[in-house]
């Protein structure tokens, strides 16, 4: 299954590519319906670097849904656009009914200094996929909101 955002940020590119890659603004967008607790040793970096991150997530900062690895890589592109990818998944609780997932995350700058956001999700949850997909759709919108948000204030 697939959700797709597409909209435009009032924030210059490199603003938004430091936005994706800070840990401070995952939280953020997720806030107050999902929380998440870093499980590195060091706790949350101060930007996302390549590699694995693991993390522990609670629906409305208490109750429990799981372990996951952020997988994040940052695909080269020639053409201007920058890209996060996260290839983790869950490990366990709640979230392990999702067996395949993949989120894209890419920034480019318009012609007047702002941001074409695109995200698109790809999971898959076996015979759970179609009630899983309303859940996370509405999730998704609540992100692109406050994403659009959060957005006003991030500055190069």
């Amino acid at each position: 299954m697939r959700i797709l955002l597409k909209f435009v940020l009032d924030c210059p590119a490199d603003a938004a590519w430091w936005a994706l890659r800070s840990p401070a603004v995952f939280r953020a967008v997720g806030r107050p319906f999902v929380t998440f607790q870093s499980l590195e040793q060091d706790g949350f970096p101060e930007t996302w670097k390549a590699g694995v991150h693991p993390v522990s997530a609670k629906a409305l900062g208490r109750l429990p849904m799981g372990e996951q690895i952020i997988d994040l890589s940052y695909p080269r592109r020639r053409d201007g656009v920058r890209m996060e990818v996260d290839s983790g998944g869950a490990l366990n609780g709640a979230m392990s009914v999702i067996t395949h997932w993949h989120h894209t995350m890419a920034v480019a700058a318009t012609a007047d200094g702002r941001t074409l956001y695109r995200d698109q999700l790809v999971f898959r949850a076996g015979l759970m996929t179609l009630v899983v997909w309303p859940v996370l759709w509405a999730f998704w919108q609540w992100r692109g909101r406050r994403i659009r948000q959060l957005s006003r204030d991030w500055r190069s």
